[in-house]
C-alpha cells in the first residue's frame, strides 16, 4: 500500500504503567486519567498535534489500554481520523521473532519503526502522554530545521533544587548541547528535559537499530539514545520552552495541575484557545443545574451536573452530584461522582463512579508546607458507607 509523504510524524508514548498515581491507575492507563473536569490527560499532547498541523500520530500503548483504546477510538474528536495517517494505535504485537513488550521508551518506538517507514518522514516528533501543557510544535520543528539539528530537546527551567529528578542539559551559548545527564546527583544547570524530541527521522532509525543490537542497553531515550547521538558528535540543541507545563506522574502533581486549572495563568486557561483549543471526546450533557442552597465559589463545575451543597475551590467534573448540605473544598471530583448529603470532602482526589456516603467526611485540612500535604485518594466505583471518616492522605 502506498502512503503519502508526511514532512512530520509524531510517536506518542501512552503505555507507562503510572504506578506512583496509585489507585488511579490500577485498571487505567494513566493517560487516560480524568483531567480539568472534562478532559483526559492524553487530550493535552493529541491537541498541542492538532494545534501544530501534524495530523499522523502513533499512539504506543501497552499498561491497561482497553480505557484509553475505547476513549481514543478513531482520533475524530482531536480530528486525527485521516485516512493518510490521523491517529493510530500501536500495541506490541508478535512478529517472526515472537511477542514482547516494550522494554523502555527507544524500544517502544523501535518496534514500530516500519509504522513510520510508512510515511517516509524527514522528521519524527516523540512525546509523552502524561503531562499537561500547551505548546506549538510546529514553532520547535521550525527551530530544529533552522539550527540544522540531527535532534532537539524541548527544554525548560526548573528550581536548581530539583534538577536531580529530570535530565539536564548543559549547553553551549548558542543552545547546543554537549552534555545530558539523566537525574544526575549533582545537576550542573537549571535546563531540564521535558521529554519532547525531535529527531531526524535518518538518523533516530541509525540509532534505535544500534541500540537493539547493545545487550547492555535499558533502551531509553534519556539513558541510552541521546547520549550515544551526542557521543557521535552530531548537532543536538535544547529548545526553550516557557509556557505551563506539569509531569502529573504523582498523585499531588495530579492535584495541583488540577488546582492549577482554578488559578489566573492566562497560559494555563483551559476555557481559552489561547495557545491552542484543548480538544476530547465529549458526550452531550445538559448545563449544569444549581438548587438554591447551592454555594459555588472559586470552582469549576463542567457540565451535567447537579449542586445542591457548598464547593470551594474544587474542580468537579461531568455528571457530579453535590447533595444539599454537602462541602467539597480543595478537592478533585472526577466524573460521575455522587456526594451525598452532608458529607464532607477536603483536599482529595475522588476517582469516577464513587458514592461519599450521607455524613461521611473524607480527607480534611491541610496546614503544613506544600511537600508535607497529604491528599487523600478514593479509587474507582467505591462506596464510602455513611457517617465514615476516610484520615487525610489515606489512599484505597
Amino acid at each position: 500500500m502506498h502512503f503519502k509523504k508526511k514532512h512530520c510524524v509524531a510517536m506518542l508514548l501512552a503505555g507507562g504503567q503510572g504506578s506512583r498515581l496509585k489507585v488511579l491507575t490500577e485498571n487505567t492507563a494513566k493517560p487516560a486519567v480524568p483531567f480539568g473536569g472534562k478532559y483526559r490527560i492524553i487530550d493535552f499532547s493529541l491537541s498541542n498535534c492538532v494545534n501544530s498541523n501534524i495530523d499522523t500520530v502513533g499512539i504506543l500503548t501497552q499498561y491497561q489500554p482497553l480505557e484509553l483504546n475505547e476513549y481514543i477510538g478513531n482520533g475524530q474528536p482531536w480530528r486525527l481520523n485521516s485516512s493518510h495517517g490521523g491517529a493510530q494505535l500501536l500495541p506490541p504485537y508478535a512478529d517472526l521473532k515472537g511477542a514482547e513488550w516494550y522494554r523502555g521508551t527507544a524500544n517502544a518506538i523501535s518496534q514500530n519503526i516500519s509504522f513510520i517507514d510508512r510515511y517516509h518522514p524527514d522528521y519524527v516528533l516523540v512525546l509523552s502522554g502524561d503531562h499537561i501543557y500547551k505548546m506549538n510544535y510546529a514553532k520547535m520543528l521550525r527551530f530544529h530545521i533552522e539550527k540544522d539539528a540531527d535532534c532537539t530537546i524541548a527544554a525548560r527551567t526548573v528550581p536548581l533544587e530539583e534538577a536531580s529528578r529530570f535530565g539536564i542539559m548543559n549547553t553551549e551559548a548558542d543552545g547546543r548541547i554537549y552534555e545530558f545527564e539523566e537525574k544526575p546527583p549533582h545537576p550542573k544547570n537549571d535546563q531540564a528535559s521535558m521529554g519532547i524530541y525531535i529527531f531526524r527521522w535518518s538518523v533516530l532509525k541509525q540509532f534505535l537499530l544500534a541500540d537493539e543490537q547493545n545487550p547492555d542497553s535499558e533502551n531509553d531515550f534519556g539513558k541510552n539514545v541521546i547520549p550515544a547521538i551526542l557521543d557521535a558528535k552530531l548537532r543536538v540543541y535544547a529548545y526553550p520552552f516557557r509556557g505551563y507545563w506539569r509531569d502529573v506522574g504523582t498523585i499531588n502533581s495530579l492535584w495541583e495541575a488540577n488546582m492549577d486549572t482554578l488559578g489566573s495563568d492566562p497560559a494555563f486557561d483551559l476555557q481559552s484557545d489561547r495557545g491552542g483549543k484543548i480538544y476530547a471526546r465529549h458526550t452531550a450533557l445538559p448545563a449544569s443545574c444549581f438548587a438554591k442552597t447551592a454555594d459555588v465559589s472559586e470552582s469549576n463545575v463542567a457540565e451535567g451536573c447537579e449542586v445542591a451543597g457548598k464547593i470551594r475551590h474544587s474542580v468537579i467534573s461531568t455528571g457530579c452530584i453535590i447533595g444539599e448540605g454537602a462541602l467539597v473544598e480543595d478537592s478533585v471530583i472526577m466524573p460521575n461522582v455522587t456526594v451525598e448529603p452532608g458529607a464532607v470532602v477536603r483536599h482529595a482526589i475522588v476517582a469516577e463512579d464513587c458514592v461519599i456516603g450521607t455524613g461521611s467526611t473524607v480527607g480534611g485540612d491541610q496546614t503544613g508546607a506544600p511537600e508535607e500535604r497529604k491528599i487523600t485518594v478514593i479509587g474507582k466505583q467505591q462506596q464510602i458507607a455513611p457517617g465514615a471518616v476516610i484520615a487525610p492522605g489515606e489512599i484505597m
